[in-house]
């Protein structure tokens, strides 16, 4: 049976008759999809620090070597998966949902395994050992597998640009959904007030945590293949094969793609080094581990509140000039919290839940972004690379967290921190705070400039772009009549 391309890039069979139009199952799917993602990744994020130092003993130095060194990894897997997704013969279920059922359990496994507890008893050097084998295994190799494709097939689901701005405010209420139930819960679990009321984690709790995420996360994945579907197809037509220099090269000539990676890669260092700075901050500084619960149900709530908004406000004002305003809100919270030194917990909330809400609104857009991207690489340079582009900016994504984990472990090796103690010193609890608010503070505030001033893509220029590869597509469905 052949197919038709409609006016939003849909396949239609040759009677016209649409193979079940865009909806809410694509966006509650797609959801699921970085549900699935950050019970891992946020998990890792926020926590993996903490039980390398807390439970393993290793110096924040070394986790930091670990986290910065695995991104040279990254950089030859992440664009690897990219080629090989843009590459592949789609399989009968579509060219980027397959890597989703085959990939899983590997990923959910891999996260698992990096949180074994009992490891605390091996030799040093063995320890070392296991933390770069499983991280390595986890980050660049499982979760690239299933992120890769995942991302890129945003793209596919739909070609309109609202369709897809949709998809990526339900992408980011996923990721919050995710952050909300790790970021209320795990305190919650693993840590406990001991005898002389020190902050002390639970070792065993974060093996069993895991292996519930493991689970929830399969669980998460799957109900992502049963729900989305790809529609958008785009016919490869017999080209030289790019080396991978030849291919950077071109990609390195999308003033968008570029602009965007240099942003994330300041969102991700603000925005992971504040997350992992919090935990010893409400440890150390405020002594009170369990009130991170309410910190983080409290800001990722705003986010929450945020996202039925989100698609009228990209709609009206653009991704990009909204995603510029957010951060220059953030920007301005941080440096707030920063110079007035707060004591009191439930003002550095109330504080921080406005802070959160710009973060939230740029997280919301910022996969829209990206589908953005991959129609202006095609409109400028003819070729469909949805996964290249998605793989680079993922590369630079994880960069971001190498460096707010790297960052992180030598910031606290260098403000005198000691992670063998049961309490730091109140000169060691004032540096944690200056690190926790200052550094995102200056960071949100770079991106707010990057995004005003180095990334081209107006609304106008998007909706022009937009255009352009409709009636490219129904010329090309014309002349295969």
């Amino acid at each position: 049976m052949s197919e038709k391309i409609d006016e939003k890039g849909n396949v239609r069979t040759e009677e016209g008759r649409q193979e079940r139009p865009f909806g809410w199952k694509d966006k509650i799917g797609y959801l699921f999809g970085d549900f699935g993602n950050d019970f891992s990744f946020v998990f890792a994020s926020n926590y993996l620090m903490v039980f390398y130092t807390k439970v393993l003993g290793l110096s924040g130095f070394v986790v930091g070597l670990l986290f910065m060194g695995a991104r040279i990894v990254d950089a030859f897997t992440d664009v690897t998966m990219g080629r090989i997704v843009d590459h592949m013969q789609p399989a009968e279920d579509g060219r980027f949902r397959p890597w989703i059922r085959r990939m899983c359990i590997p990923v959910a496994i891999a996260s698992t395994i990096m949180y074994l507890y009992f490891v605390r008893d091996w030799a040093y050097p063995a320890k070392l050992v296991y933390v770069i084998f499983t991280y390595l295994f986890w980050s660049s190799f499982c979760y690239t597998a299933i992120n890769i494709p995942y991302g890129s097939m945003a793209s596919v689901i739909s070609s309109d640009v609202k369709d897809r701005a949709s998809l990526s405010t339900f992408r980011g209420v996923g990721a919050s959904l995710a952050g909300l139930v790790i970021g209320v819960l795990v305190p919650l679990i693993v840590y406990r007030t001991d005898e002389a009321g020190n902050q002390v984690v639970i070792p065993v709790r974060f093996t069993l945590t895991a292996v519930v995420f493991g689970v929830l996360a399969i669980i998460c994945y799957w109900l992502c293949y049963c729900l989305c579907r790809e529609r958008v197809f785009f016919e490869k037509k017999e080209q030289k094969r790019e080396s991978a220099a030849e291919m950077l090269k071109g990609l390195g000539k999308n003033r968008p793609l570029l602009a965007l990676v240099f942003a994330a890669l300041v969102l991700l260092l603000a925005s992971l080094l504040g997350q992992t700075m919090n935990n010893y901050l409400f440890l150390d500084y405020f002594k009170n581990a369990k009130a991170m619960s309410a910190v983080n149900f409290i800001s990722i709530g705003g986010t929450l509140l945020l996202a039925p908004f989100v698609s009228r406000i990209a709609s009206d004002f653009g991704k990009k000039e909204a995603g510029a305003l957010g951060m220059l809100l953030a920007g301005i919270i941080y440096m707030l919290l920063f110079f007035l030194r707060i004591k009191s917990i439930p003002v550095f909330v109330i504080l921080l839940f406005v802070g959160t809400i710009g973060v939230g609104l740029f997280n919301l857009i910022i996969w829209a972004f990206i589908t953005d991207i991959i129609d202006y690489q095609e409109v400028n340079t003819g070729k469909r690379e949805d996964g290249t582009v998605y793989a680079v900016y993922s590369f630079a994504r994880k960069v971001g967290q190498a460096l707010a984990g790297g960052a992180g472990g030598f910031a606290l090796t260098a403000i005198g921190y000691v992670s063998e103690a049961s309490s730091q010193t109140e000169a060691v609890s004032e540096r944690i705070y200056t690190v926790a608010t200052l550094v995102p503070g200056v960071c949100y505030l770079i991106v707010f400039l990057i995004m005003q001033f180095l990334y081209p893509l107006t609304r106008q220029e998007v909706e022009k772009n937009t255009k352009i590869l409709l009636e490219k597509r129904k010329k090309a469905e014309g002349g295969s009549r």
